[in-house]
């Protein structure tokens, strides 16, 4: 839900925000985020786990940056998120602030409270961002959400018994219900 009902804030009110409180910034409006629950703070912990072990594995350069972290998509102050995880293999984007630009990779964990915005508003705000794939991770419905942006396909839906290939590696492979395990 939108907090406050205006879209001229920017991002230097985020950063004026009181310690502890996250929102994230789209379009100059302001979105509250709730404290996450225990399946969502699970999952984060567990891909990040995987996703980490998988690069240093391969010796790769992405690196796996789990919330809060600032995601900052285009070069205005219009625009603050804080992806579940977000995955960068450009080390050109970062710095001392977070990311700026679009992350390679963005999980999203859905929570009763951020649907609407994870399904709608930020599938549009990641595509249009130049973000190469976009998994929707929603444990109500116990099913992913893949985009693969860069291969301009459809959707796949995938319950959580189910292998799912990240898209931009080809052979990592993740079952959510090992995940939650």
């Amino acid at each position: 839900m939108p907090l406050p009902k205006s879209d001229n804030y920017t991002i230097d009110y985020i950063y004026s925000l009181p310690a502890g409180q996250r929102a994230e910034l789209i379009d100059g409006v302001v979105y509250d985020m709730a404290p996450p629950n225990t399946i969502h703070q699970r999952l984060v912990n567990r891909f990040s786990q995987k996703i980490t072990n998988y690069i240093d594995s391969k010796q790769g350069d992405c690196e796996v940056f789990p919330a809060p972290f600032a995601v900052f998509l285009n070069a205005d102050d219009k625009n603050y998120i804080e992806p579940d995880i977000s995955v960068i293999c450009d080390k050109n984007k970062l710095d001392d602030k977070g990311c700026n630009g679009a992350p390679d990779f963005i999980i999203e964990i859905v929570s009763p409270s951020s649907r609407k915005m994870d399904y709608r508003t930020k599938m549009t705000l990641y595509a249009d961002a130049g973000v190469r794939e976009y998994w929707i991770v929603d444990p109500e419905k116990e099913r992913t959400t893949v985009y693969r942006y860069e291969e301009d396909a459809a959707p796949m839906i995938v319950p959580f018994q189910q292998e799912i290939t990240v898209g931009i590696y080809g052979d990592l492979n993740i079952n959510i219900s090992e995940l939650l395990k």
